[in-house]
């Protein structure tokens, strides 16, 4: 038997015991406040915003947010809808210069059943992937292994 090797992960422990600690919407939090930086908030547009997942799935995991408070994509105005993927657009072009990706995972999970780890304020996950890129890491290890801190990778894509 081979000995186990033992990947840590301090990181997420905040993540795991946290819980829902506010009743009040995270997205609509950060909207409203001005902490952009500590917020991980990267853009601000009229209609909607960008930040860095606190949680990453892999290096440069961007949220981008309507500022309306909305758990049905239907809601959104094509307004809305229009800056959004202009806003995301933006954000591929600088995650593939600031970060040479070869590829992207985007979309949306809705609701409980969709995988929405926030069901009550949608919002689009934009996320750069490289060959070999380790985000497997997750399922059999439990684990992720980031290459970057979010401090980095604000600076980067900031805009």
């Amino acid at each position: 038997m081979s000995k186990r090797k033992i990947l840590w992960a301090p990181w997420r422990k905040n993540y795991i015991t946290s819980g829902e600690t506010s009743k009040e919407c995270v997205f609509c939090m950060k909207a409203s406040s001005d902490k952009d930086r500590e917020n991980l908030v990267i853009h601000r547009g009229k209609e909607v915003f960008a930040l860095l997942n606190l949680y990453p799935y892999n290096n440069g995991h961007v949220l981008i947010v309507p500022y309306k408070h909305t758990s049905d994509p239907m809601q959104i105005s094509p307004e809305e809808y229009a800056e959004l993927l202009s806003i995301m657009k933006k954000l591929i072009e600088i995650i593939k210069d600031k970060m040479n990706p070869e590829g992207f995972n985007m979309g949306m999970n809705i609701g409980k059943a969709g995988g929405a780890g926030t069901e009550d304020h949608i919002h689009m996950h934009l996320l750069p992937r490289w060959k070999g890129d380790t985000i497997f890491m997750s399922v059999t290890g439990g684990t992720r292994v980031m290459s970057e801190s979010l401090e980095s990778v604000y600076e980067k894509l900031k805009f």
